[in-house]
């Protein structure tokens, strides 16, 4: 412990006054790994993996999401059972593989059931993760529910694979 001590008169009782202690300056801090979660229209599936990744691992992830072929807006109930989970969507809405992958991603997580290989060149950079994940587009809540607890598993398990690297 640092700091100082001193003893009293009537007490052999040592007091101790704590100087505050700064973070270690030489610890480095790992970069996040960048990561997109695609599926077909960005509005179910890579959406929850997305805002999973950013509440649970964004200590490693640095988490985005892409459609094939992008819907208009984000499924209601994508929001809903997210909510019902206590994450937030905050500013998200569908977005383009075409055009999301000009960026560097370490991490490609491939849930839309198309070989992303053959999309762009861009992918050789990346390692592309398949994760068999139905499409609950146009299902009942009950299947959402299955959907985000199965991404949400499959999510932290990635988190605690790249922690651990």
């Amino acid at each position: 412990m640092r700091g100082t001590a001193s003893y009293g008169r009537r007490s052999e009782t040592p007091v101790v006054s704590q100087a505050p202690v700064a973070p270690f300056a030489g610890a480095a801090q790992k970069a996040k790994k960048r990561v997109l979660f695609v599926c077909i229209g960005n509005s179910c599936r890579s959406q929850m993996a997305e805002a999973l990744a950013r509440a649970y691992g964004s200590d490693v992830v640095e988490a985005q999401s892409a459609g094939l072929s992008p819907a208009t807006m984000i499924s209601p109930l994508t929001k809903q059972i997210l909510q019902e989970r206590n994450i937030r969507m905050d500013g998200h809405f569908p977005k383009g593989f075409d055009i999301m992958v000009r960026e560097q991603y370490d991490v490609i997580v491939n849930m839309s059931g198309q070989n992303l290989q053959g999309e762009t060149r861009l992918l050789t950079s990346a390692r592309v993760i398949d994760w068999r994940v139905p499409d609950p587009i146009g299902r009942t809540d009950e299947v959402y529910r299955s959907v985000a607890a199965q991404i949400e598993g499959l999510v932290m398990a990635l988190i605690l694979e790249l922690r651990a690297v």
